[in-house]
Order: C-alpha cells, then structure tokens, then sequence
C-alpha cells in the first residue's frame, strides 16, 4: 500500500494555487476538478499535505472510485473494496457526509446508509464477526458522486484544514484561513515586501502571510484525525512531518506587516490570534479608521476584506465607506492593491479614485496590478 491517491477539496476557482502547492511538495498531479485536486502519494504524503498545504479544506484518502446509477449497485461496488486495508477490527467507522450532483442517486442519507451496510458486510466476512463494537479509534468516511460516478474516500483531517489552532477568538464574518492563504499567493507579494491590511478584523490575511514568510507550516499546531490510525500509518510519518516543518521554520525572519482597524476590541482579539500563531512579533496592529490611512512608503501591496453590509443600516453606510477606499487609493497610485468584497457596488465607488480593470467574482483589483492564478471563488 505504498502508492496510494489523496484528494484535496479546496474552494471553486483556486484549484490552480493548490495544484502549485502539491507540485511544490513534490507529488504527481492525478486530476484536476472543479473543487478539488487528485494526486499520487506515499503514506507519508498523508501527514505531510496535512501539515504543509495552505489552501486545501482536508485531505481525503481515496479508498475506490466506481460507476453506480443504482443502490444495489453501490452496494456491491462498496463491498468490493478492501476496506479491511484500512479499518480495524475494531475501528469506529461511519458516513460523515455524502454529496451528489447530476446523478441518478440524490438521496444522502440513503446513500451513507447503503455504504455503511456495504462496509460491514465486507468487514464481517473479513474479520469472520457478526457485529462490531466500534470501540476503537474514528474512520470518517466521505462519498462524492458526480454523473454516476462514486468516490469514496477516508477523511484523514478531521477537523477542516482551515482551522490552523490559532484563531480561537474570531471577529464578526472573518474570512477563511484557506481562502486567506490563496488570495495571498494570487497576488506578487513576497515576505520581503511591505504589506497592509486596513481592515484587518481578527488578522488573518496578515497572520497567513506571516506564517508563510517565517515558513510555519499550516499544520504545525494542531491534530489529524489520521495520527490515530497506526494500524497501517506508521507514527514516523507523522514525526518526520513535524520534524521538516521544524526545519522550514525561521521566526527571525523580518517583515513589515501593518494591520489596521477602527474597533480596539477586533484589535485585541487580532493580536492574541497572532500571538497564538507565534508570529505577533511580525506584525504592527494599531487603531485606525481607512478614511485616515496613509502610509509613507512609495511601494507596497494592499491586502483586505472590507465590510460588505448584511444588515441594512450597514449597507447604508457602505457607499461612503467604499468612497473613502478609493480616496485613499487615488493617494496611492504607486502601490498594489487587492479587494475581496461581496458588495455589488465597490467597483462603482474604488473605481471614482483608482480604475478598475475587471472584477473576479467579487475580488476587485486596480489596474496596474498584475493577476496571478485563476479566478477567485465567491465569498
């Protein structure tokens, strides 16, 4: 079981960024799809796409993949797999979630019930029992099913990859890490480049970019739901995983990352996150409303999420807030500057100050600013 096939979901549109990131690890790209990427590993690919991707939601370890229009088919399809490679005698096993799409099998909690029966009945006559306690360590299984065609995977992450251990404490409608990390890499920034946030929240485009400059994995203050399975994992994999990512890490590094933000207590919570990731001593928080921004340096990148107005006094004051973004623009010709925002009108009111060239569904860039990657998912 030396060769196997992980899947890493990611959000629409930033398959390319997390394609790069597989590449860049040095594993063979199997198929790219909509949401998701496929690629060849070891066992050890496990514990290390855990650890270093930065824009993949989980990663799913690929049990089988088959054609099934109809229940009875599924059913024998499932129990065809090996799935005593996998699960223990006494393994908690059970179908986390299903999704389909344009097939003839749409119901998911038949479908997670279908599997489940196919997979005792393959471990009965594996293990020779009757039932299962299911007293032993979690296999979380996923099925995906797309115009009849069934993957069924084991969910390696657990918890989603998006929850990196250090944001405990959020501010109201933060963004993704994941989502965070890709937008970042969409852009030219590099660590040796002044970066800013005017409206940081609770940090994370800053902290995201602080963790990639200083090379701390993703990965490295938290836990897979996969280290528990040693009965074919071996728990070097996982050592060898950290002990890399130790090696990558240099909390020396020096960056110029400045967040700001109008609420003192978004900022408090801002600095603890940062502080929880280790890299607070990289970044500059202080309390400024947009309309009073400046900076002194000619040449620096842009990074933010403003707000977008979900209630209605909000959406009110968001032709304002969205003038004063581009008055601030305008004064900063010379630098790039990159806008996440759901809000239908921001085009209309940057674009007064700082001409912009298209928008990507819902992320906004000014003309001078060269456009890496694919298109940028909806918020």
């Amino acid at each position: 079981m030396k060769n196997i096939e992980l899947i890493a979901p990611c959000h629409f549109g930033l398959e390319a960024v997390l394609k790069r990131e597989i590449q860049d690890l040095g594993y063979e790209i199997a198929k790219v799809e909509d949401g998701r990427v496929t690629f060849f590993s070891d066992l050890g690919g496990i514990a290390r796409a855990n650890m270093f991707l930065r824009t993949a939601e989980r990663i799913l370890l690929k049990v089988g993949a088959f054609r099934a229009s109809t229940f009875e088919q599924l059913f024998d399809r499932t129990a065809e797999l090996a799935w005593e490679e996998f699960i223990p005698e006494d393994g908690k096993f059970w179908v986390k979630k299903a999704s389909t799409a344009k097939s003839r099998l749409y119901s998911a909690p038949d479908i997670q019930s279908i599997v489940k029966k196919a997979m005792v009945e393959r471990l009965k006559k594996r293990y020779r029992v009757s039932w299962f306690s299911e007293t032993g360590n979690q296999y979380p299984v996923r099925v995906f099913i797309l115009k009849d065609e069934v993957t069924i995977s084991l969910d390696t992450s657990g918890t989603p990859l998006h929850k990196r251990g250090y944001r405990t404490l959020t501010s109201e409608a933060p963004i993704r890490e994941t989502l965070a990390a890709a937008l970042i890499m969409l852009t030219p920034w590099k660590k040796d480049r002044i970066l800013v946030d005017p409206f940081c929240g609770s940090g994370t485009f800053l902290i995201e970019a602080a963790m990639m400059g200083a090379g701390i994995a993703p990965g490295m203050n938290r836990s897979f739901e996969a280290e528990a399975w040693t009965n074919f994992l071996p728990k070097k994999t996982w050592y060898d995983a950290a002990d890399e990512a130790g090696d990558l890490m240099d909390l020396d590094v020096s960056m110029d990352l400045q967040g700001y933000d109008k609420d003192s207590k978004v900022l408090k919570l801002a600095r603890e996150n940062a502080a929880a990731a280790e890299v607070d001593h990289l970044i500059h928080f202080q309390q400024r409303e947009v309309k009073d921004f400046s900076h002194p340096k000619p040449y620096g990148f842009i990074i933010t999420n403003p707000p977008y107005g979900e209630r209605l006094e909000e959406k009110e004051a968001l032709p304002e807030l969205y003038g004063q973004i581009g008055d601030i623009f305008q004064k900063m010709d010379t630098w790039s500057k990159y806008v996440i925002t759901s809000y239908e009108d921001a085009q209309k009111y940057i674009g007064k100050a700082t001409k912009v060239r298209k928008v990507y569904n819902g992320m906004i860039r000014a003309e001078f600013c060269q456009y890496l990657g694919p298109k940028p998912p909806r918020r």
